[in-house]
């Protein structure tokens, strides 16, 4: 039975249970495009909280700074579903939603163009296949791809938790919350499941509980991570 579960408290945490396991991933630059690289891998419980006000001492985890700093979480994110919400680019050889909802982790380029470029030349069947990777590849779920016969391309993908950092940018990026893990608000509505979702750290999304990239505006950086100089992270 998958118990796996994310409960957001209300000015708290993110509550993850059910042994969700958890690990960070570097954004890495790889030619035109990016990738990521394995940082830290976090020991947790079975049950652990993350910090969603972004002033903890002990990142990710919430240390209780949300109360300290009186942390206003109100959640703020439409609950439409996803395909009300998105907007459908048509290609030739392939279709894309887009939903607008970016964390600014650039996975959408390609050595040969962006998702946006790759689907209106995707009569080119490598081209075509590259939409497909760059729609795949966007941890916040902003793109799916769609084939012409109407179905979505989803990578597969087990449920777990990845802390982001993006070093490229001198932040701490979001919580890429991967495979399908239930997210239930802090007045018990249950959004939408999704295979791929990136959850605010930063406290400053306009758009919460999910990322607006506002964590690149407020250069916010988690105490662990020395992202004012080249990475060099301490897994202690």
């Amino acid at each position: 039975m998958n118990n796996k579960k994310i409960k957001i408290l209300k000015n708290g945490p993110y509550l993850v249970s059910g042994n969700v396991p958890l690990s960070e991933k570097i954004i890495t630059p790889k030619g035109n495009g990016y990738e990521y690289k394995d940082g830290c891998i976090m020991e947790q419980n079975e049950t652990y909280a993350l910090c969603r006000c972004g002033h903890t001492k002990d990142h990710p985890f919430c240390d209780g700074s949300h109360m300290r700093i009186k942390f206003n979480g109100k959640e703020t994110a439409s609950r439409d579903s996803f395909k009300d919400r998105a907007v459908t680019y048509m290609g030739p050889g392939i279709d894309m939603m887009d939903d607008g909802r970016c964390a600014f982790a650039r996975f959408c380029h390609r050595e040969d163009g962006d998702a946006w470029e790759l689907t209106e030349d995707s009569d080119d069947e490598f081209l075509r296949d590259e939409a497909i990777i760059a729609a795949k590849e966007c941890p916040a779920g902003r793109l799916v791809a769609v084939t012409k016969d109407g179905t979505e391309i989803e990578p597969e993908l087990e449920p777990s938790i990845e802390i982001l950092q993006d070093p490229e940018r001198f932040v701490s990026g979001p919580i890429y919350v991967k495979g399908n893990i239930p997210i239930e608000s802090s007045d018990g509505y249950v959004y939408e499941l999704r295979n791929r979702q990136t959850l605010c750290r930063c406290g400053k999304s306009k758009n919460k509980p999910f990322c607006d990239s506002s964590h690149i505006k407020a250069k916010f950086a988690d105490q662990k991570f020395p992202v004012l100089r080249k990475y060099k992270k301490q897994c202690d």
